[in-house]
């Protein structure tokens, strides 16, 4: 620790002695009473960077009472020590040097409450990430940069101003967006706890992808089941409406208080439809079956499975031709032709996202894909080897079980630059699809109990049965005789048509189990496990401004400490929105959502952050052009100013409950007239002099 021993000039004071200023300019008041704490955070920052010497030259800054270093800020002995300080040596304004603010800025911004200070008097200065962790190799480095940064923050800190939070009055309703698993959990929790809740599904039915499977690993229940036993609980809450084919067409407002616009397409077909299967085979229209993944047909009138949800048919009406042949074989009743969608609004107070993935589509001779029949994707096999799916659970290619069937991961996942062909978005896809290879192990094992005679080779790169309990899908595959081979990453296995041989396919692969013996795999049949993509929201993330991470998903505000909570407050995440999850991971990240959004509106009012944009009307000259800067509807208005008796003037107005404080429209002014609260711009040139100017010792300018 390191102390002031005397009472330093403060930068008013200092400021007084100087030529006279121009009456027009205002100088800040600076805090006299900056408390600063650098934590040695177990070693990952007192490993490369000085502490104590980063102290004693904090110590001798203006306005700093009190210098510290302490083994871990975040501990209960570093938050004490923080409270104590506040309390004895009268505080005004605190710094902590430690890890990111993404970690802990909450943590001390309630360290200062405790303490009875304003929490937005806190700053934090990240010298881990930036410093230590950046150069390692460069101790007398870091350990400058930690001071410039400590300099830096305690300038801004001393012209920081107490801030309140901006408070909304909340609507105590929910909509969620997506009708799969998540969506429905998130619905059902949401209800559970009392508030009203709009669930919205884009397709004809509920259930999702989870309903394509016959069983769920690692428990083997039946999925379609567990999807129903689920809608059923959903249905039972009356305060819960559900609407399909509908999606989101415009959203405006914040969090407590959203104004969503919902486009419903009609189903074309209601209960008074008497036969269903007369009115479907009717219908001269074929197209591909999505529900089979293209492994089957289906009519333009179509349910996916018996007892879908809901128990009707549906009409598409992209197919559709409205030739009313199905009208006709269904007496004229149950079906009404008729597709003009209604538009409603509704206002909610959080909205969860639910929308799920799709599966990764090989591009036309990506391992043979499209140039044989005998070349399928997972999702394609497990409708086959679904008892109530397309082939009744017959894994046949025409009309003969398969001899011999290779199984090849990571198609679509964990691409590596060079090795593998970028997508139509010039973009690879390199993160972990996660729940592929269960999912391989799981039909490899259910092929061979149904097949024993057929041989099934597992081409790998990595198998990461990672859940609780899904490691036995591996060990049973190799007591099954599965036969695994695994190629390197930059080594793709091939697969070539074998004609004339008695083997269509051949596949070649170079295997390092065995020392990198290249090995010829004849088979009747190629599964390509195909990964999890994001799927295309578009417009959603156009009317919220979701982030959106570099792999495609939407992405959360922290892993760890916030991992269902978007950037946008109000907008949380469920499901495989975010990450690729397997049905458990999605069910519970749903129940989060739904519980931070039962925190969030708990009460009469919703409280925003502080740090938004505000208006100087003296120096506005209501030109408009921040109007045109800001992405945020209702976030800046013009509005008539009286300046003086009877002259009325424009000048910006900030709604504080629209403004997302990201600062877009401070440099549009040209007269300097907008700032962003906890953010200004004298707060930054502070900065920057501090940053520039030569360290101090203790004392020095005692």
């Amino acid at each position: 620790m390191a102390e002031r021993r005397s009472k330093p000039k403060n930068q008013a004071a200092t400021t007084a002695a100087a030529p006279a200023t121009p009456p027009e300019v205002v100088l800040p008041v600076l805090a006299e009473k900056v408390g600063v704490y650098i934590c040695h955070c177990g070693g990952n920052i007192s490993d490369v960077v000085d502490v104590d010497k980063v102290a004693t030259e904090a110590a001798g800054l203006d306005g700093v009472a009190v210098a510290r270093h302490i083994m871990f800020m975040c501990s209960d002995e570093g938050q004490k020590a923080i409270v104590d300080d506040i309390q004895a040596l009268g505080l005004d304004r605190v710094v902590v040097a430690a890890c990111t603010p993404k970690l802990h800025e909450a943590t001390f911004r309630r360290v200062l409450q405790r303490g009875g200070m304003n929490p937005y008097l806190f700053l934090p200065a990240n010298i881990r990430e930036q410093a230590s962790w950046a150069h390692p190799h460069s101790p007398k480095a870091a350990t400058e940069k930690a001071s410039a940064l400590v300099r830096a923050a305690v300038a801004k800190a001393q012209m920081l101003e107490p801030l309140e939070k901006v408070r909304v009055a909340a609507v105590h309703r929910a909509l969620v967006i997506g009708g799969g698993v998540a969506g429905l959990r998130a619905a059902l929790d949401l209800a559970r706890q009392g508030l009203g809740v709009t669930l919205v599904e884009k397709s004809p039915f509920l259930g999702g992808r989870t309903t394509q499977l016959h069983t769920v690993f690692p428990t083997e229940d039946p999925a379609r089941l567990l999807v129903h036993r689920l809608i059923a609980e959903v249905k039972a809450q009356p305060n819960l409406t559900i609407l399909t084919e509908t999606e989101v067409v415009a959203l405006t407002g914040y969090v407590g208080d959203f104004t969503v616009t919902l486009k419903t397409t009609p189903r074309g077909v209601n209960a008074e439809l008497a036969d269903r299967q007369a009115a479907i085979a009717a219908c001269p229209i074929s197209v591909a079956n999505e529900f089979d993944d293209g492994i089957s047909k289906r009519r333009a009138i179509y349910q996916p499975y018996p007892g879908s949800e809901p128990d009707l048919p549906a009409i598409d009406w992209a197919s559709c031709t409205r030739c009313g042949d199905c009208v006709t074989a269904a007496g004229g009743r149950g079906i009404d032709l008729k597709s003009d969608p209604i538009e409603t609004t509704i206002e909610t107070g959080a909205i969860v996202v639910a929308t799920g993935f799709d599966h990764y589509e090989p591009r036309v001779g990506e391992y043979g894909y499209a140039t044989s029949p005998r070349i399928l994707t997972l999702p394609q096999v497990h409708r086959m080897l679904d008892p109530e799916g397309p082939t009744g659970g017959r894994l046949e290619i025409d009309g003969r079980v398969p001899r011999s069937i290779a199984m090849i991961h990571c198609v679509g996942s964990r691409q590596i630059e060079d090795v593998d062909e970028p997508g139509p978005d010039g973009k690879l896809h390199e993160y972990c699809s996660r729940v592929c290879c269960t999912a391989t192990l799981q039909a490899a094992n259910q092929i061979r109990q149904k097949y024993p005679k057929t041989a099934v080779y597992d081409l790998y790169r990595d198998i990461r049965t990672y859940g609780r309990d899904q490691e036995p899908y591996y060990v049973d595959a190799s007591k099954a005789g599965v036969v695994f081979m695994r190629f390197a990453n930059d080594a793709r296995p091939t697969v070539e048509l074998s004609d004339g041989a008695d083997f269509p396919l051949k596949v070649t692969v170079t295997d390092t189990l065995t020392f990198g013996t290249e090995i010829e795999v004849p088979v009747d049949l190629v599964i390509l496990s195909v990964g999890v993509m994001p799927r295309d929201v578009t417009g959603l993330i156009e009317m919220t401004h979701a982030p959106v991470g570099a792999d495609g998903f939407l992405l959360e505000v922290h892993p760890k400490l916030r991992p269902v909570e978007s950037a946008i407050p109000g907008l949380l995440l469920a499901g495989t929105v975010q990450a690729p999850m397997d049905v458990t991971e999605s069910t519970s990240a749903a129940s989060a959502a739904a519980a931070k959004v039962t925190a969030l509106l708990a009460g009469d009012h919703v409280e925003m952050e502080p740090f938004v944009a505000k208006v100087d009307p003296s120096l506005c000259d209501g030109c408009g052009l921040c109007l045109d800067a800001c992405r945020y509807a209702g976030a800046i208005a013009m509005q008539e100013v009286e300046i003086e008796e009877g002259v009325l003037e424009k000048r910006a107005y900030v709604n504080p409950v629209a403004c997302k404080g990201c600062g877009a429209c401070v440099p549009s002014c040209p007269v300097s007239a907008l700032d962003v609260a906890g953010w200004e711009i004298d707060q930054y040139k502070a900065m920057i002099d501090a940053i520039t100017a030569e360290p101090l010792t203790a004392g020095a300018r005692s």
